[in-house]
């Protein structure tokens, strides 16, 4: 099945008549595929003709924090949430230092909580990481958040929130590109 087909599949199943922003909210760990696989899906759905929202704009290594860096975060974060109420379908892909980001966490706390708003659908694809390592925090997952665990000690609520949106969103129907003949 091809990508249009697939995605007009998925997206013609709900009877919801609400007016979407974007088609596709890509959520994704940059330096892990922004280069190869995120940059290809990324053109396929554009040339299928379809409104997508990509997160393009990353911290610069080295980036000194200042009062005008904390207002583009907050200013960021308002944007990030609000494309993602406003896409039909998220398509999350989990690379090897996914869950190393606090900020892509969060965004995917977010977008499993709008996937139980009726009309908005998420769909995971494993790029070069094993489903269960993403379900279980193993592997590199697990590294990620024994990391995490250090460094919010005093909120480990906020772990917890993040372990859950990785293995609901792990137990989705998913798509291993480890498995098929170009991934």
């Amino acid at each position: 099945m091809g990508t249009r087909t697939a995605l007009e599949a998925f997206s013609s199943s709900s009877s919801s008549s609400k007016q979407w922003m974007y088609d596709v909210f890509l959520s994704f760990k940059g330096e892990d595929t922004r280069n190869n696989c995120m940059g290809h899906l990324h053109m396929a759905l554009k040339e299928a003709g379809f409104n997508v929202f990509i997160d393009d704009d990353e911290l610069e290594k080295g980036e000194d924090i200042t009062a005008e860096l904390v207002f583009r975060h907050k200013k960021k974060t308002a944007e990030l949430v609000q494309a993602i109420l406003g896409s039909r379908i998220s398509i999350i892909v989990f690379s090897r230092r996914y869950a190393a980001s606090s900020w892509g966490l969060e965004e995917l706390v977010k977008i499993m909580e709008c996937k139980r708003t009726p009309g908005q659908m998420a769909f995971p694809i494993f790029y070069d990481v094993d489903p269960s390592d993403v379900r279980k925090q193993t592997g590199w997952f697990g590294e990620a958040f024994m990391k995490h665990e250090d460094r919010f000690l005093l909120d480990m609520d906020k772990v917890q929130r993040w372990r859950s949106a990785l293995t609901e969103a792990a137990t989705l129907s998913d798509w291993d590109l480890r498995s098929t003949a170009d991934g």
